[in-house]
């Protein structure tokens, strides 16, 4: 009984492993239907490895000017940034 389920904790190891990630269902499925083949394991566990990749953020600048080196908001009519002071 215990080998049983070290067998079962280790086939989808995996799917726990990357259970926190923002593609849990695809690295489940994958282990589950391809996951007996030790190509699909692998597969599986190196996808569940990864990082997630970082979404762009977008700045919308409002009134003000935004430096290119530090990215602080400076006050309108500023030629140089407050924090850094560059030009901006």
């Amino acid at each position: 009984m215990p080998f049983l389920i070290l067998a079962t904790v280790m086939y989808f190891l995996p799917s726990i492993l990357g259970h926190n990630k923002r593609n849990a269902a695809g690295i489940f499925l994958v282990n589950l239907f391809l996951g007996w083949t030790v190509i699909g394991w692998v597969v599986a566990l190196f996808w569940a490895c990864t990082a997630d990749p970082r979404m762009p953020v977008m700045v919308v600048a409002g009134s003000g000017h935004y430096c290119s080196q530090c990215g602080r908001a400076s006050v309108f009519g500023a030629h140089y940034c407050a924090a850094c002071g560059r030009p901006v």
